[in-house]
């Protein structure tokens, strides 16, 4: 069924979906930060409708072209521009508000991602010849103009900062916040090491990792669980807060421990992930101090990530029982809603806002199992956007799946992460422009290289372990990319309810 020439037709449909999205946002969009796919015009923050928390995305920074930029790797040309006009037009010195987390994951880790592979195609001497690094001076700017969020007694960063005036300057608006959530703290030691190790200054790992030893060390110890939500002066754990489970408010914060190890070859990582996956997955909030007690009998869309990173664990038989769970719900309803309650599959927020998450869990589930199960539930996405989602500028989200409704919204991520996964789920190693191995997925799936472990700042203090030796680190991390994504015959063909064969955690010594 899956012939090459129908992973060829594929492709090509991925592609010209890609295209509508991107062509839409710079046709009626740029140099918003958004677009307006119902509307055909770019979001403007200020200038619509205030919609809270949301809105401290947009920074008035071209956000959906920074988060896109390595997805356009597979047009050569189109990266070039893209770069091109980037580096042209944006400037970060903007008197705004923005959330730190999604700042860091969109736009730095967008930066970096553009940065590495511009890098790349210059060396190569056919590609990029006029590039002179300006995308990791852009990252360092941006870098530095986030570090105030870290001025706290704790360690834990503020969930936002001014991009102008810091968080304490009387200028800057902010400064009286109180908590933050556990992945909002907890996702930037990917991005954030990058840069040490690309720029050379030590200052952005040593945060980054200091906010994740403050949550690790403010764990529950009986149950070894994190919350969600956290004092950033005092550290303790906020009432509302003290749920734990692998959606919202905590998701990317297991992700990381997980992606850190292996981009960086640091065994604490590891470590700290493996006491956590030790116990059954929580796919119900539970209480942190008791975890066998459930607090809530719903689940986010947020968690159909982590079949993929049982994935890179090795965990193959969860991760299948999970996805096959979330699949089954997509037969149903077409997207996976934002909130569903567990017992019945029943809808408790009927919203879909074009999450990748599930489209990311298919590719690596097919990379692990060569079952071509997994492509045809990756085309079954492709289908479904095309017929629910798509509009005449772009991808609309969907207001309710009961309904079919759309929501005047298309946010960065769809092009940054669901196109993405899509393409490389219908390639071939050989088809890429790169080898896909030789990198590690943000949680905004921009590609970050292992060899980053060879890399080690000029300055280790405070660091969470001694550096080891860089050869060993960069062949440690080189390795884990392999073993990690096994390919298992036994399971091609197997019936997914039940399982047909017992599976065993893959060890990782």
């Amino acid at each position: 069924m899956h012939s090459p020439k129908c992973f060829i037709i594929y492709r090509e449909q991925i592609i010209e979906m890609f295209d509508h999205a991107y062509g839409s946002y710079m046709k009626y969009a740029y140099p918003a930060d958004e677009l307006m796919p119902l509307s055909c015009k770019g979001r403007v923050r200020g200038q619509e409708p205030n919609r809270g928390d949301i809105d401290e995305s947009l920074g008035k920074f071209s956000l959906t072209l920074i988060d896109t930029l390595d997805t356009l790797v597979v047009s050569l040309d189109e990266f070039e521009e893209a770069v091109r006009k980037v580096v042209r037009d944006i400037r970060l010195d903007n008197d705004v508000v923005v959330s730190v987390f999604e700042t860091n994951i969109r736009v730095l880790g967008g930066l970096l991602g553009a940065h590495v592979m511009a890098d790349l195609f210059r060396q190569q001497g056919e590609r990029m010849q006029w590039y002179r690094d300006e995308l990791l001076h852009m990252a360092k700017d941006l870098g530095h103009r986030l570090l105030p969020a870290f001025n706290t007694t704790s360690g834990l960063p503020y969930p936002k900062i001014n991009l102008r005036y810091g968080v304490l300057n009387p200028l800057s608006r902010i400064g009286t916040e109180t908590d933050t959530c556990t992945a909002c703290a907890g996702t930037m030691i990917l991005e954030f090491a990058a840069l040490s190790r690309l720029s050379g200054d030590s200052v952005f790992e040593k945060h980054a990792r200091k906010a994740l030893d403050v949550l690790w060390n403010r764990r529950q110890k009986e149950s070894d669980l994190v919350g969600t939500v956290i004092n950033i002066h005092n550290g303790e754990w906020i009432r509302r807060g003290k749920n734990s489970g692998v959606g919202a408010g905590i998701d990317s914060y297991y992700e990381y421990l997980m992606k850190a190890y292996i981009l960086l070859g640091d065994h604490v990582f590891l470590e700290r992930f493996n006491i956590y996956i030790s116990q059954p997955p929580l796919l119900l909030n539970v209480h942190m101090h008791n975890p066998t007690v459930s607090v809530r009998s719903w689940m986010d869309s947020l968690l159909a990530f982590f079949p993929g990173l049982q994935v890179l664990r090795g965990d193959l038989k969860p991760a299948i029982e999970t996805h096959e769970m979330l699949y089954q719900v997509t037969k149903q309803h077409k997207f996976l809603p934002e909130v569903l309650l567990y017992i019945n599959i029943l809808f408790h927020w009927g919203q879909h806002l074009l999450r990748p998450e599930f489209a990311e869990s298919t590719y690596y589930l097919y990379k692990a199992t060569g079952d071509h199960y997994y492509l045809r539930v990756g085309q079954s996405i492709v289908e479904k956007l095309n017929v629910y989602a798509r509009v005449p500028c772009g991808f609309a989200a969907v207001q309710d799946v009961r309904t079919g409704t759309h929501e005047d919204r298309m946010d960065s991520f769809f092009l940054a992460e669901m196109f993405k996964y899509l393409y490389l789920l219908f390639s071939e190693k050989s088809q890429l422009p790169i080898n896909i191995d030789d990198y590690v997925f943000t949680t905004e799936a921009h590609l970050l290289p292992v060899s980053l472990s060879t890399k080690q700042p000029p300055c280790q203090d405070n660091m969470t372990v001694s550096p080891q030796h860089n050869t060993f680190n960069f062949i440690l991390s080189m390795d884990l990319l392999k073993p990690l994504i096994v390919r298992m015959n036994a399971i091609k063909k197997c019936v997914r309810f039940p399982l047909c064969v017992p599976m065993q955690p893959v060890k990782i010594s």
